[in-house]
């Protein structure tokens, strides 16, 4: 005879309908790339809202491209040359497919299977460089080859992501979207270094129009941007965040508040935002939420904007087939530093205070003006 389980619980109560919405008129894009570049906003708590990107480089990629081609130093059918770790190499080779310009692609290690069969279909040429134990020696090698490229292809126009001003750019469109979307109040910022134009141009357009806004950079341990490149975290080739060769597009005097993120906290932060929120970002957005999760606890009146780079697709068996290694991002800190002498992993920060220069930095690869 079977048990007998009782009454089964009562369902919950149905919700009740929504009252109907006005319809809103949806955009028909000219190119993919007009539909991609805007990125979804979404609530993280009372004051932090992400602003989630499929790919973010795409406003610093077209803004560029459109800035070249109409002061005439780049022409339609040229080809363009840059070295990416992703996203930014995806944003060109669709800029470039937009404007009819070729592209070539001098990738790092971290581009996978699924990125570079995209840029290939999109009519990009791929130099991938082979697997690295470390941030410096992948772009180290990426400079080397670029600069031979450019030796033997001089018709070659280089986009210099890391160097050419024009990138900052697009983000002024990003700026305006932010300005529309969020309260006219006080602003904190909170994103990747990275090559400086993203977190840059943002910042600049929105300081522009009067509006008080901190920045908040993050790093990983091996950048010289910011002086950690002393340390190393081999197991985070986490190009998109740092670098081992100064990068002139950053601008030192932009920032007010640095952290220092080794690749576990980075992981707790990303896989944290997946199962808290559903959203599935790179590393550079979970080291983003985690520091703005801390900045926005410690100042509950301010809103923080965290900046969502990419998707975490790239990072799905680096980082999300491991989740259940990831740290629990509620119980880690910070160390605070008042020196970068004092700087240590797994996790730092320190008030850089908007100064023009970094207290130290690294010998810089070679590179062609």
């Amino acid at each position: 005879m079977a048990p007998h389980l009782g009454h089964p619980a009562a369902a919950p109560p149905a919700p009740a309908p929504a009252p109907p919405v006005a319809a809103q008129p949806v955009p028909v894009h000219a190119h993919i790339t007009d539909a991609m570049k805007a990125p979804d906003l979404v609530r993280l708590g009372d004051n932090v809202v992400l602003a989630r990107f499929e790919t973010m480089k795409v406003y610093a990629a077209l803004g560029a491209v459109r800035s070249l081609l109409r002061s005439g130093r780049v022409v339609p059918g040229q080809t363009l040359v840059d070295s990416s770790s992703g996203i930014y190499a995806l944003a060109l080779a669709m800029a470039c497919h937009r404007y009819g310009l070729r592209c070539h692609i001098v990738a790092s290690t971290t581009v996978d299977a699924v990125m570079r069969a995209q840029l290939e279909v999109l009519g990009a040429t791929v130099d991938q460089m082979p697997p690295s134990s470390s941030l410096r020696l992948d772009q180290e090698r990426r400079v080397r080859h670029v600069r031979q490229l450019l030796a033997e292809r001089p018709d070659f126009h280089w986009m210099r992501q890391y160097h050419d001003p024009v990138h900052y750019a697009g983000y002024a469109e990003f700026a305006g979207l932010v300005a529309g979307a969020l309260p006219d109040a006080e602003l904190t910022v909170v994103g990747a270094v990275g090559t400086g134009a993203s977190t840059g141009g943002l910042v600049q357009a929105l300081r522009r129009s009067g509006r008080p806004v901190r920045l908040v950079g993050i790093q990983p341990f091996g950048s010289v941007t910011f002086g950690s490149e002393r340390f190393s975290d081999p197991e985070a080739i986490i190009a998109g965040i740092g670098s081992s060769i100064p990068f002139e597009n950053v601008r030192h005097e932009l920032y007010d508040t640095l952290h220092w993120v080794d690749f576990r906290h980075a992981m707790a932060g990303a896989v944290g935002l997946l199962r808290d929120h559903a959203v599935f970002a790179g590393l550079s957005t979970g080291a983003a939420h985690l520091v703005a999760s801390w900045e926005a606890a410690l100042d509950p009146g301010r809103l923080h904007l965290v900046i969502g780079a990419d998707t975490g697709h790239r990072y799905a068996e680096r980082v999300f087939a491991r989740h259940a290694e990831a740290l629990d991002r509620s119980s880690l800190r910070p160390r605070r530093i008042a020196a970068l002498d004092e700087l240590r992993p797994p996790w730092s920060v320190m008030e850089w205070a908007r100064r023009a220069h970094q207290e130290s930095g690294g010998t810089p690869a070679k590179e062609v003006s």
